[in-house]
């Protein structure tokens, strides 16, 4: 049986240590060129972690914010699979392995009843961020994370992937040229033997990237379970508006020095796409939500406002808003509590109070 795991202070203890006798304004130096360096040279898919300070200051700047948004992401697909336990994972474009940390945070090391941890690849072309999540990883109490195989090659040049229970794919899209994203998500699609999980910036753009891969895994045979509440249509309208959510993120004195402001912690914005295999016996792998809370919901006096997708339903799908109030009792009280990004059964009543969008 598995030890209890306290993955988000382990992370942030072993980011903290790496930062000890690097000077503030280097760190934040470093940081604020590689972000520079991304955003001009990502599309052309050349690496800008060139050595152990780069991914030093990198990783402890982007790391947390990344970790938490795979695991909203990661926790949202258990939470529609609930025997969803996989024994595999393969992380494509891991880098320092913020995925596979918030793989460990939410299914621990892997199946209990076997006593086996999961076992673990991280795929990267930059081999000091393999380095460097090796290095975090081997002080970790997860056996699965300590166990992990980090392992170099370019993505997206040789699309074919290892098959595993588990595949992700996080903020790595955007970082490829675009006529390697599709050659990747449909690698992943035939690797992936019981779910793929893609995840972006939470940017017009991102979402974009987001339908493009969400509508190859349909294609591909897969079913979405998170966040939509169905495989359908997506029904915002194209450049109306876009899909994403938020995670909240421990601010450190780096993020405090490079962004300012004197705030503890910042959102960080994700969109993203789970998706399942359908089971061999022909069971659908999980449920998706009824519904699912797409905007941050409203307290007012007496009732919550919420903003739901629910599907391309003739009678009640799309995109519509739920007053919930106060004499619904229940149901109000698990509004109040509800968080944008959360599944929305009702509340665990029928009587709605009308409105919509």
């Amino acid at each position: 049986m598995f030890a209890p795991l306290h993955i988000d202070d382990e992370l942030r203890d072993a980011l903290a240590r790496l930062l000890d006798g690097l000077p503030p304004r280097q760190a934040a130096g470093a940081v604020e060129r590689l972000i520079t360096g991304y955003r001009g040279n990502a599309s052309a898919g050349a690496p800008v972690l060139r050595d152990r300070g780069d991914v030093v200051a990198y990783a402890a700047y982007r790391m947390p914010a990344t970790f938490e948004a795979v695991r909203a992401a990661l926790d949202a697909l258990a939470d529609r699979a609930p025997h969803l336990d996989p024994a595999t994972h393969l992380d494509v474009g891991g880098g320092t392995g913020a995925a596979v940390w918030a793989a460990a945070a939410v299914w621990g090391d892997g199946a209990a009843d076997t006593g086996v941890a999961r076992a673990t690849t991280v795929l990267d072309r930059s081999d000091p961020a393999l380095a460097l999540g090796r290095e975090l990883a081997a002080g970790s109490a997860s056996a699965a994370l300590r166990g992990a195989e980090w392992r170099q090659g370019r993505i997206g040049s040789a699309p074919g992937l290892d098959a595993a229970d588990l595949v992700t794919v996080s903020y790595v899209l955007n970082e490829l040229p675009e006529d390697a994203r599709h050659p990747l998500v449909d690698a992943a699609a035939a690797a992936a033997r019981r779910a793929v999980v893609v995840v972006e910036p939470g940017t017009p753009d991102g979402y974009r990237r987001i339908i493009e891969a969400r509508g190859r895994l349909i294609g591909a045979g897969l079913r979405v379970l998170a966040p939509c509440p169905h495989s359908g249509a997506c029904p915002i309208e194209p450049g109306s508006d876009w899909c994403h959510f938020a995670a909240r993120v421990s601010r450190s004195s780096l993020h405090r020095q490079v962004k300012g402001g004197s705030l503890a912690y910042e959102d960080e914005k994700f969109s993203y796409v789970a998706a399942v295999r359908p089971g061999a016996d022909g069971g659908p792998g999980g449920t998706p939500a009824a519904a699912r809370i797409v905007r941050r919901p409203q307290i007012r006096k007496g009732q919550v406002l919420l903003d739901l997708c629910t599907g391309p339903d003739a009678e009640r799908g799309g995109l519509r808003r739920e007053t919930v109030t106060k004499r619904r009792g229940p149901a109000y009280r698990a509004a109040r509590d509800a968080q944008w990004g959360d599944a929305w059964d009702g509340g665990g009543d029928e009587e709605r109070d009308g409105g919509g969008r």
